[in-house]
């Protein structure tokens, strides 16, 4: 049975989204400080599978512009139901490569490019609508057998064959770390996505200053680490709207 996306939130809901959004950008501010960075310089993603639609309207009064989604025809739905000015939708679950061509006329970004064959799916599509995909590539920092992504030894090489493609931007990396009751034993995940990064930045530069500017990592267990090892790109789901069923890349 397909979820109704027009549930309409109770004051109370939308109080509650607006103290978890108060909370979570305290958090944010505290955690660039300790790391010497401006709060600015980190994005808020607000996960929002299976989030009803006036739910994401609030979200959206209050300030939030970035959403991301899992699937793609959940986002097809929601982008035809919430037309509104400057927001933004971007993919970041798995994306198989035959809903690869739907996937890059509907998204602003897709942060879960895990396969050179998805990255060549993507182009094909972009060049035919005129357009150019910004994408990051998802690296499997920790190796779980559970998740996708591009192997930390194989990224340098399968940057060097995308960046080659005409259709999509790479703009920077994405992972996943494991889930763990100590936001610290996740902090040498975030440091070498950092690392990687910085290798990239020299061995596939894009641009003077080496490109490869988003490092999109960090959900609502551990983004406060992932904020003082570099993240620019935070994915909150349940911080944000509460507990919901729980899918990959998704906290």
């Amino acid at each position: 049975m397909t979820e109704r996306l027009d549930h309409s939130p109770s004051a109370a809901q939308v109080s509650a989204l607006e103290g978890c959004l108060r909370t979570i950008r305290e958090s944010i501010c505290e955690a660039a400080s300790r790391a010497n960075r401006p709060p600015d310089d980190v994005q808020l993603v607000a996960v929002s599978k299976t989030v009803p639609v006036e739910v994401l309207r609030d979200a959206y009064a209050l300030g939030l512009r970035v959403f991301g989604e899992n699937r793609v025809q959940e986002a097809q739905e929601k982008i035809s139901a919430l037309a509104l000015p400057d927001i933004r939708w971007e993919l970041i679950g798995h994306l198989q490569t035959n809903k690869a061509n739907r996937a890059a006329e509907i998204f602003a970004r897709v942060q879960s490019v895990d396969s050179l064959r998805l990255a060549e799916a993507l182009s094909t599509r972009a060049l035919a609508l005129g357009k150019t995909l910004p994408i990051l590539l998802e690296v499997n920092v920790a190796g779980e057998a559970s998740k996708s992504g591009f192997a930390p030894e194989e990224t340098l090489e399968a940057a060097r064959q995308i960046t080659k493609l005409p259709g999509p931007h790479p703009e920077g990396l994405m992972t996943i770390a494991p889930l763990v009751d100590d936001p610290e034993d996740v902090r040498p995940v975030f440091r070498a996505l950092r690392e990687l990064r910085e290798r990239l930045r020299e061995a596939v530069p894009l641009g003077d200053d080496g490109g490869w500017p988003e490092l999109s990592m960090g959900m609502s267990d551990d983004f406060a680490v992932a904020i003082e090892e570099g993240a620019t790109l935070i994915r909150l789901g349940r911080a944000l709207f509460g507990a919901r069923s729980a899918a990959p890349g998704v906290q």
